[in-house]
């Protein structure tokens, strides 16, 4: 496996995962953050490292893994590829918008305010600098009301971090 995902093989190995549910009777949901997001839902990522993703669907998370494990042994990946290591960062799941959709396949991205959260808890580096940038221009208002849209999805113990990420990030803007 080359140590980055492109756009293509992840759509490619999605559209797979939801061909082995369905030749398995199921079918597949997931909410994908981080760069995987990025690059389906705002186009903004060329490449990514991994597919972070909460499992909707099916309630049994580790058919996923099993399928999951099928596509990177065809591909020569890592069996991790698709995993769920973000959902720690996750106190509320819900989905945003559609982004990848399959026979036996539905991805949606957390929502924009849930995305910019977990960014700006990470805030590690440019790249979460620059999709915090991205994100931050799909939520219309002024300071306050954005802020409270983002601020439900914080974790605990992430609140500071993110206040003082969210406003070096809104001073930059070209708002």
């Amino acid at each position: 496996m080359s140590d980055l995902l492109t756009q293509s093989e992840i759509e490619d190995a999605l559209q797979e995962l939801g061909k082995l549910a369905r030749e398995n009777g199921t079918a597949i949901e997931l909410i994908m953050v981080g760069g995987a997001a990025m690059a389906l839902g705002y186009g903004t990522h060329e490449v990514t490292k991994d597919v972070d993703a909460y499992i909707l669907k099916p309630p049994e998370a580790r058919l996923v893994r099993q399928f999951a494990a099928r596509v990177a042994e065809t591909r020569n990946w890592d069996a991790d590829w698709l995993n769920d290591g973000a959902k720690g960062f996750m106190d509320k799941i819900e989905r945003g918008k559609l982004i990848f959709r399959s026979p036996g396949i539905k991805v949606y991205a957390a929502p924009t305010a849930q995305l910019l959260a977990m960014k700006l808890s990470a805030w590690r580096d440019q790249a979460d600098i620059d999709d915090a940038q991205t994100l931050l221009k799909y939520l219309p208002g002024s300071f306050d009301p954005v802020w409270d849209s983002v601020r439900k999805y914080i974790p605990k113990g992430w609140e500071l971090k993110a206040k003082l990420a969210f406003e070096v990030l809104w001073e930059a803007s070209e708002r």
